[in-house]
């Protein structure tokens, strides 16, 4: 019997700005989903937050996309949010973007990362949330973790990794319908490179074994300027990905998180910034970041979850929080200048191209000087 993963995330309110959720915001959606937990809705559940955002975790019977189990997760948001209202949050209900449920959440707001899957006897998982940033944040890490043996010895010492893997990547930019391509690795390696690094454009959706035609990663592909027509707050992506075995090892998973990649977001959602992999319901500071992703490490079986482990929290992590920090602080040295600022078409908030359209009738073409002919004496 198959077993389904669901994670759907929301920011629907924050003490004191963008920072984190309030505990009792954190208790109202616990309990609307735990009174669920282990009845014919949901085998097990668990809530978290990363940043500003609430995640739900929830392993059922019913498959992707569910109407009953996403409508559990929309009424715990809305319930969320009367207690997010209630005690004056910031940004209650920023993340729901739909006044009325129509069958799931996408498109309606909310981060959403499924699978679908017959169970290993042992299942070892792990649970990525990112908080001020968008989608493009998971590219990099997906590339080398699934394509490059420099980060992942397992394509070379495993039979089974050896083989490759299948990326399935979508154009976020066409907002018509899901636009997608499938490329494999290895033959298809530096065309998967030139789309992952237009990070705002291309986005990895899911990834599959190409030995057994399991599917190893689900990632969150919303993109909420798309939905709203305007900036409502960063994209904030979840992903599951399932680890060992016939995938990568979950050390191959998290190496690439040591690099603090720059990614869009940070303050205004405007700006480039490194993400920073940090313990689970950790808020977030400096600059309104910086962005950053936190990983919940999990076995299942039979559907139910055992302890989280925090992968972030180990002492390791403490060096490259300290090198993030510094990169950040580096950066925004050069406040809107150049790299550290999203370029145009990518600005979330309007007043930089509300100012543009307003100097647009100012400009003139300047007349060409005409060349002055000497004149010769005599």
């Amino acid at each position: 019997m198959k077993t389904t993963l669901s994670v759907i995330k929301a920011d629907i309110g924050s003490i004191g700005g963008h920072i984190r959720p309030s505990q009792a915001l954190l208790d109202a959606v616990r309990s609307r989903i735990h009174a669920h937990r282990g009845n014919h809705l949901l085998i097990d559940a668990r809530v978290s937050a990363t940043g500003d955002d609430i995640a739900i975790l929830m392993t059922h019977r019913h498959g992707v996309g569910d109407p009953a189990v996403h409508k559990l997760a929309w009424d715990a948001f809305r319930g969320g949010t009367d207690v997010a209202r209630r005690q004056g949050l910031y940004g209650a209900g920023q993340d729901l973007l739909k006044d009325a449920f129509s069958g799931n959440v996408r498109g309606m707001g909310p981060a959403v990362a499924e699978m679908e899957f017959e169970e290993r006897p042992a299942e070892p998982f792990l649970f990525f949330a990112a908080d001020k940033t968008d989608p493009g944040a998971f590219n990099l890490p997906l590339y080398l973790a699934f394509a490059d043996p420099m980060n992942t010895p397992g394509l070379l010492l495993s039979p089974e990794l050896s083989q490759g893997f299948r990326f399935v990547i979508m154009d976020v930019g066409h907002t018509e319908g899901d636009r997608v391509i499938e490329l494999n690795a290895p033959e298809d390696m530096y065309r998967i490179a030139a789309l992952l690094r237009d990070t705002e454009r291309y986005v990895v959706e899911s990834v599959w074994s190409r030995a057994t035609g399991e599917q190893a990663v689900a990632a969150c592909t919303t993109r909420l300027h798309n939905i709203a027509g305007k900036y409502t707050g960063k994209d904030d992506p979840v992903m599951l990905v399932r680890v060992q075995k016939n995938f990568p090892a979950t050390g191959e998973v998290l190496a690439p998180y040591a690099i603090g990649a720059l990614v869009a977001g940070g303050m205004r959602g405007s700006h480039n910034m490194p993400l920073m992999p940090v313990p689970q319901e950790s808020g977030v500071s400096y600059f309104d970041g910086p962005p950053v992703v936190s990983c919940a490490a999990l076995c299942m079986h039979d559907g139910r979850l055992t302890e989280a482990e925090d992968a972030f929290a180990h002492p390791f992590w403490d060096r490259v929080r300290d090198q993030v920090a510094a990169k950040a602080i580096e950066l925004r040295r050069q406040g809107f200048f150049g790299a550290a600022m999203l370029p145009m078409a990518e600005l979330e908030y309007t007043g930089v191209t509300a100012m543009l359209a307003e100097l647009e009738p100012r400009f003139r073409l300047r007349e060409e000087a005409r060349p002055q002919v000497a004149m010769r004496a005599g």
